[in-house]
């Protein structure tokens, strides 16, 4: 449950792109590897670390770096959070003033 101004904040901010939704909601469905997950998406891995950066700032997404074999390279994979977002007149009154 959100119990701040600056949390609420932060996952609005988080979901104000229609990229970064759509990242999220790819990530509910299965985990990612960066590299697929930017060449799905037709963006750069630049760009998509950027917008995963908002997602793991608002603790929807978390990552994991793993070794596989036969590739001497850690892989970062991420995948979405557990999380349920109710947001309504009384949550937002007795949000905290942080």
């Amino acid at each position: 449950m959100v119990e701040s101004i600056q949390e609420l904040a932060v996952i609005a901010e988080a979901l104000s792109s229609p990229i970064r939704v759509k990242i999220l909601k790819m990530l509910c469905e299965k985990e990612w590897y960066v590299y697929e997950l930017a060449k799905t998406l037709g963006i750069s891995r630049q760009l998509l670390y950027l917008h995963l950066k908002k997602l793991e700032k608002a603790n929807l997404v978390e990552s994991e770096l793993r070794l596989e074999p036969n590739d001497p390279r850690a892989k970062k994979y991420y995948k979405a959070k557990p999380f349920k977002l109710i947001i309504d007149n009384e949550i937002v009154k007795n949000l905290k003033e942080v």
